[in-house]
């Protein structure tokens, strides 16, 4: 079974592709969901998120994400050590989720995969593009946030140009039947491979 990496920048419509590889049929792992999961159940998160950021990540014993994204998205280094708590345990829970799947192959859909440098877990890496401009509308109009808020998320993003070169594959997400006839196309490719 391949293990196929799918990622791209904040508002590129990963989660869009995502649900379209699902509807092929193809297990689909959301990494950003699961750690959301994780960070609300999981006592040791919990533990050690609040000796980090304060009693104030978590309001009514659920997770602060207003508070947490104003703490971490500026500041790099907090960032950092949101990751190396979360982080690990999301691919405990991946490779456990993965033992349980009996297809040619599975995705992880994940916002981050080249910034954490985990492109070597991977078979197969197909990367979600669409113009900045876009991106940032998609964002404000899903989330409550300001433009200053997701071009802070964006700078904490690798650049596209440098993700291409890193990819198997690239779909770009602006005309969703262009979209899903791409994702048929990359779908054959992979079982082609498998």
């Amino acid at each position: 079974m391949k293990i196929v990496g799918l990622t791209g920048g904040i508002g590129s419509g990963k989660s869009t592709v995502a649900a379209m590889f699902k509807e092929l049929g193809v297990p689909v792992y959301n990494s950003d969901e699961r750690a959301k999961y994780l960070m609300n159940t999981s006592k040791k998160i919990k533990k050690q998120l609040i000796e980090l950021l304060g009693k104030k990540a978590y309001d009514d014993n659920k997770l602060n994400r207003p508070y947490i994204a104003e703490k971490v998205f500026n500041d790099t280094s907090l960032l950092s050590q949101l990751n190396s708590i979360v982080h690990p345990i999301v691919k405990e829970n991946f490779n456990s989720w993965s033992k349980k799947q009996d297809t040619p192959y599975i995705i992880q859909e994940t916002a981050l995969l080249f910034e954490n440098k985990s492109q070597e877990l991977y078979d197969i890496i197909i990367l979600i593009t669409a113009p900045k401009v876009t991106r940032i509308n998609r964002v404000l109009s899903r989330d409550k946030t300001t433009i200053e808020q997701v071009e802070a998320r964006m700078n904490n993003q690798l650049d596209d140009t440098l993700k291409i070169q890193l990819a198997n594959y690239i779909i770009e997400n602006v005309d969703l039947e262009n979209t899903h006839s791409k994702v048929i196309e990359v779908h054959k490719a992979i079982l082609a491979e498998s």
